[in-house]
């Protein structure tokens, strides 16, 4: 299993909320199986999101892709998006 994180500014998280929400099939046939959304303690319009998928190449046409692109343009994501991917080692929960 891997992860793809990704972090980008927000003009309002209220406003970016229901589009990340609408966009959850596209994610779905991008691969992504999970995620956790994240907002930095000092500017909350700063989006961190951890997303669980099970082919990092189809994970990776999803992050370039011309429809995400568009869903971040009506969410009114601000600049361009830091994206990366990690092999997932473990994970514990307490």
């Amino acid at each position: 299993m891997a992860s793809m994180f990704m972090k980008h500014r927000v003009a309002d998280y209220a406003k970016w909320k229901p589009v990340f929400d609408e966009h959850e099939t596209t994610r779905r046939a991008g691969g992504v199986t999970a995620h956790s959304v994240h907002r930095e303690q000092d500017d909350p319009n700063v989006i961190i999101i951890a997303f669980r998928v099970a082919d990092v190449n189809k994970a990776k046409q999803f992050a370039g892709s011309d429809e995400l692109k568009a869903a971040m343009a009506r969410a009114s994501v601000q600049g361009a998006p830091e994206i990366w991917f990690a092999d997932d080692v473990e994970e514990k929960r307490y």
